[in-house]
């Protein structure tokens, strides 16, 4: 069945108009019909339709059940978005995919992209949420500087991925533990300065490697939280 999303379902029960517009315009849903609706706070609503309104079709709520994440610690990636926006499109559909709770978006010194547009992002989170049968939605942070995000950060596990050889980095797979908060950090395609992986050793981030090839920011970024969910499941 496919899901709707209605961040204010439990108060409100009526659906955004792009939820509104697909169930009645394209679905061509009509009033008694059996729909779910999800709010993104891991509430799961079943509903029948009584409105079919194309702009704000309003439902009957007839029971609710709590879906959390099948994840017990918290996962953030802090990755720089890449020049093409398509490609950090892409990483917010698949991260959101896999299981995120967290997307941080961080300005470096070498960013290719000073700016973007967050509601874009989180359009895309909601409708990856939605495909990938989940019922709570990432938070897609905006822009941040990178010294306020490791500032910030409460992660016990941090790592900083990191191209120079000649620093010394660990396997991150070697080394991370399991059912631990953890923050993946992800430079730009031009990687961190010397001077950012510092400071971010400063705030107790680890350097490591994501194995011997070298990955594109979004791949490394879409790798790293992937290995993270595999070693919890194994481990």
């Amino acid at each position: 069945m496919i899901r709707f999303y209605a961040p204010d379902i439990a108060t409100d029960p009526v659906l955004p108009e792009n939820d509104s517009h697909h169930c009645v315009k394209v679905l061509r849903m009509q009033s008694g019909d059996s729909m779910e609706i999800i709010d993104g706070k891991g509430g799961l609503y079943h509903c029948r339709m009584l409105e079919p309104h194309s702009k704000h079709a309003t439902v009957e709520v007839i029971r609710c059940e709590r879906l959390p994440l099948p994840w017990s610690y918290n996962l953030t990636v802090a990755v720089a978005p890449t020049k093409n926006m398509d490609r950090m499109e892409w990483l917010t559909e698949k991260l959101t995919e896999i299981g995120i709770n967290t997307i941080v978006p961080v300005l470096c010194a070498r960013s290719e992209r000073k700016e973007i547009k967050t509601e874009r992002l989180e359009k895309i989170a909601v409708s990856a949420m939605k495909q990938s049968l989940k019922a709570v939605l990432p938070d897609v942070m905006p822009m941040t500087q990178l010294k306020t995000f490791l500032e910030t950060c409460k992660a016990s596990q941090r790592f900083i991925a990191y191209c120079d050889s000649e620093t010394e980095r660990k396997d991150m797979i070697g080394i991370a533990g399991n059912k631990t908060d953890t923050a993946i950090l992800i430079g730009p395609e031009g990687d961190f300065t010397a001077d950012e992986v510092a400071l971010a050793r400063q705030h107790g981030f680890e350097p490591v490697t994501l194995g011997d090839n070298r990955l594109r920011t979004e791949t490394a970024a879409l790798y790293a939280a992937s290995a993270i969910h595999i070693i919890n499941q194994f481990t």
